[in-house]
């Protein structure tokens, strides 16, 4: 039974410095499912010495050691996918059967990069008469998001592991419930006391405390542009090592000799996952000026079929949005769009029709999207597409790029070096063609203001590593 009232430092469950609480509501609902205790500046200074106090141990432990660590850790986290997929269901609306797939899957899936990265990975090496060795780059924190909340969390905890550090978790206080469990299962597999530590909180009292602490050699951060600034300002009188996954407005170039039904029904499905509750949806959907008709006929048609409802329902495609504040974003987004004069092709304002109660959106589609109008700039993070015209294929690139972002770009065509030559000239982290998704051994981050440094597989665990040459090494 997960315990909400404490916190997880030095090994045990331990009660706040404060008592002090937060209602985690149901956004089906709206109704609170429980309160959570939340930290302050104490508790993570409570966290931070206990995982200072943990990591020259567990630094000088062998590759080996960690291996089988890893392992311990999988086989138990195999053990809770129902109970991770039922939390997030319940505390961020996914529909339960994508919850446990693909959000409690999402976790598992990195651990398991992770491992076969941790076997494999090369770390020493020599360079002329310098040894050059990476080691650990000491105690981290760690503020993830609700979005994807264990995929964030296992993203960072597992190459934090296997590299050797020791750490500080603030989970988001929106989804709560899986980190704790995470918790529990690490307990389990005998990870060390101190070398993973769980503090829940606000963003402006645990999360701020921690990007300012000078215990902390690193932080990796997954949220908003606007959140990761303050982060890195907080950060930097430390100059410790700061990682950040941000926004994005994704940019989805279908090119005219794309199979153009499936690219753009694959598309706006994609879109819509997660309630569009992803910072990589393909929120922009770049289409020739002549086919603007037939793609917004296809995409709304994707829309309308789309089944929002209870999580818990069988059948369901979309559940609702994270909270009240989202809801009522997402619907000045759509409101905006309106009143900027795009073709409003499907959804709008409103919950859909039979929803009385609970943060659901109508799956929304605009088309004849102008690249000024907010809705093609900004991010909505809810199930709204924005059908953009373009001229040509250098027209079409210069649109994708327009945007302070560059988490990740999408690009259509049948000619696949035609693709592979566009996907060159997009200005992302991340390129995905003909619907192929990531692969979770390849690296993943963004350009611009949707962040620096990288996550997932090989590429990962080095951003846990510090690189010291050792001259004079000799032969």
């Amino acid at each position: 039974m997960v315990d909400r009232s404490k916190f997880y430092v030095g090994g045990k469950w331990v009660a706040p410095e404060q008592a002090k609480t937060l209602p985690v509501v149901n956004p089906a609902t709206e109704e609170t499912l429980y309160e959570i205790a939340i930290g302050s500046a104490a508790d993570v200074d409570r966290a931070v010495a206990a995982a200072r106090a943990a990591w020259p141990a567990f630094a000088d432990t062998s590759r080996e050691d960690r291996i089988a660590l890893l392992e311990r850790i999988m086989a138990l986290y195999s053990k809770r996918m129902k109970d991770i997929g039922a939390a997030v269901s319940d505390e961020m609306g996914a529909p339960l059967t994508l919850a446990e797939r693909a959000h409690a899957g999402a976790g598992l899936s990195h651990l398991m990069t992770t491992l076969e990265a941790l076997k494999a990975y090369a770390f020493e090496e020599r360079i002329g008469h310098a040894q050059i060795v990476r080691e650990a780059v000491g105690v981290v924190g760690m503020i993830t998001p609700w979005n994807w909340p264990l995929n964030q969390i296992a993203c960072k905890v597992a190459p934090a592991l296997a590299a050797g550090c020791t750490m500080v978790l603030k989970p988001s206080e929106f989804t709560p419930t899986c980190a704790l469990i995470l918790a529990e299962v690490l307990d389990e597999a005998g990870v060390p006391a101190g070398v993973f530590n769980l503090v829940n909180g606000l963003g402006p009292d645990v999360g701020a405390a921690m990007s300012a602490h000078a215990g902390l050699d690193m932080i990796s951060f997954t949220g908003s542009t606007r959140a990761g600034i303050d982060v890195a300002i907080r950060a930097a009188p430390s100059v410790k090592r700061v990682t950040q996954e941000l926004g994005g407005k994704s940019a989805n170039i279908i090119l005219p000799d794309a199979d153009f039904e499936k690219a753009v029904a694959g598309g706006t499905r994609h879109c819509f996952n997660n309630s569009g509750q992803s910072c990589n949806a393909p929120t922009r959907m770049l289409v020739p000026a002549d086919r603007m008709k037939e793609a917004a006929e296809i995409a709304a048609g994707v829309a309308n079929s789309l089944r929002v409802g209870d999580p818990r329902a069988t059948g369901i495609d979309l559940g609702p949005v994270v909270n009240r504040t989202q809801w009522e974003k997402i619907q000045r987004l759509i409101e905006s769009g309106i009143a900027e004069g795009a073709t409003l092709a499907a959804g709008g304002t409103g919950r859909p029709e039979g929803l009385k109660k609970g943060f659901y959106v109508r799956p929304t589609v605009f088309a004849d999207v102008a690249p000024d109008m907010t809705i093609a700039r900004e991010e909505i993070f809810g199930p709204v597409l924005s059908i953009v015209p373009y001229k040509d294929e250098d027209d079409a690139v210069r649109i994708a790029n327009d945007t302070p972002y560059g988490l990740a770009g999408y690009v259509s065509s049948s000619d696949v070096e035609r693709a592979r030559r566009v996907a060159r000239r997009i200005r992302a982290g991340n390129v995905n063609l003909n619907g192929v998704m990531n692969d979770r051994r390849a690296p993943f981050g963004g350009f611009k203001q949707s962040g620096n440094g990288r996550e997932w597989g090989r590429f990962g665990l080095e951003e846990y590593l510090e690189v010291k040459a050792i001259g004079g090494w000799g032969d």
